[in-house]
């Protein structure tokens, strides 16, 4: 049985090239060319006799930026709001990501990609889809899973592939507040605002401080954080799509 996903691109012949290689691991890609073209099918999502899993989006679409092709994806009726959505773009400026995780794509792919890396990423999405474990169901549980990061608010724990990280109260409080908005951006004033009841500290730098100590006891590379990103002049976002 083939999993139908949708690709909305306007390369036509990267478009035919992806879809040849998925093909041949299951997969049955439906090609888009622009951004009108692919809202107008997943408007009819929910009535198709096969309705796509997982979403491929260009960044750069002729009629529309991708950005707004997402957000637009997030608003329309479940549970086509909630399909994962894979961003693709020829840019390398970090921020594109950023934007991208913000406003609720699950993944972000760079041009050029090896076919086997973004196999690879649809295969962790659905997983995700399927086991119920990306953050918008996650929320409702005491255990937060992304990728190999668990954090237990009821005992109060984090563990990074299953090793216990090493966190003071407050800085598992700034960690879940985080957490809990994946994918948003926040500022400093507004990660205090959500640990308000604790004791806050008075001054933006030691959030600075605690996040420093947060990314050296979770991330790998504590030079190239992938969990905790900073957005320069803004504050910071927890990545939604984690290793």
């Amino acid at each position: 049985m083939t999993t139908p996903i949708l690709m909305i691109e306007d390369d036509a012949r990267l478009a035919q090239m992806v879809s040849e290689y998925l093909a041949q691991s299951g997969f049955a890609v439906q090609h888009a060319p622009d951004a009108r073209s692919g809202l107008e099918l997943l408007s009819h999502h929910q009535a198709a006799p096969t309705p796509v899993e997982l979403v491929i989006l260009d960044l750069m679409l002729p009629d529309m930026d991708g950005l707004d092709v997402c957000r637009q994806i997030r608003t329309l009726a479940a549970p086509t709001a909630s399909l994962p959505v894979l961003m693709l773009t020829a840019k390398g400026d970090p921020m594109d990501r950023v934007i991208g995780l913000e406003i609720g794509a699950d993944d972000y792919l760079p041009k050029p990609f090896e076919p086997r890396e973004l196999l690879a990423r649809i295969r962790a999405l659905l997983r995700r889809q399927h086991a119920g474990q990306m953050h918008a169901d996650s929320v409702a549980y005491d255990v937060m899973r992304f990728g190999s990061l668990e954090i237990d608010r009821s005992a109060r724990v984090v563990t990074v592939a299953d090793q216990v990280a090493d966190l003071t109260s407050y800085q598992f409080d700034l960690l879940v507040a985080l957490a809990e908005r994946a994918g948003r951006v926040l500022t400093r004033d507004q990660i205090m605002e959500a640990v308000r009841g604790r004791e806050l500290e008075a001054f933006d730098r030691s959030i600075d401080v605690h996040m420093g100590r947060i990314r050296a006891a979770i991330e790998s590379d504590i030079k190239n954080p992938r969990r905790i990103l900073t957005v320069r002049g803004v504050g910071y976002v927890f990545a939604k799509q984690q290793d």
